[in-house]
């Protein structure tokens, strides 16, 4: 399995950039983005930018990141700290499946 890393541009040359993210700096291959510029956050699997992402997809990719560590410690604490926007909440279905779980409930009701 590859996981995605998020990864934050500190200088550009042709077709990498010199990254920041867990632990040391590391050139990052970018010719699978558009251009990109210091500041930006890439999200890097294996070696190579696949996406632009914003500072926020950062922070949460970063957060789920941690959770997994923090699940493979037993910290279960954190996995709530780092997960804060999801606890005490219900899951909600994505809006394409919406419908299609109303009609399954209403045929569920009518039999």
């Amino acid at each position: 399995m590859c996981l995605g890393v998020p990864m934050q541009v500190l200088a550009i040359e042709s077709g990498r950039a010199l990254c920041s993210g867990r632990g040391e700096p590391v050139w990052v291959d970018t010719r699978l983005v558009d251009q990109v510029s210091p500041g930006a956050w890439l999200l890097v699997f294996a070696g190579a930018a696949r996406d632009v992402i914003s500072a926020e997809r950062a922070a949460q990719v970063t957060s789920a990141l941690e959770a997994l560590h923090a699940s493979a410690r037993g910290d279960v604490d954190a996995i709530d700290r780092l997960f804060a926007d999801l606890v005490d909440r219900e899951p909600q279905l994505p809006e394409h499946l919406r419908s299609a779980a109303a009609v399954n409930q209403q045929i569920e009701n009518e039999s």
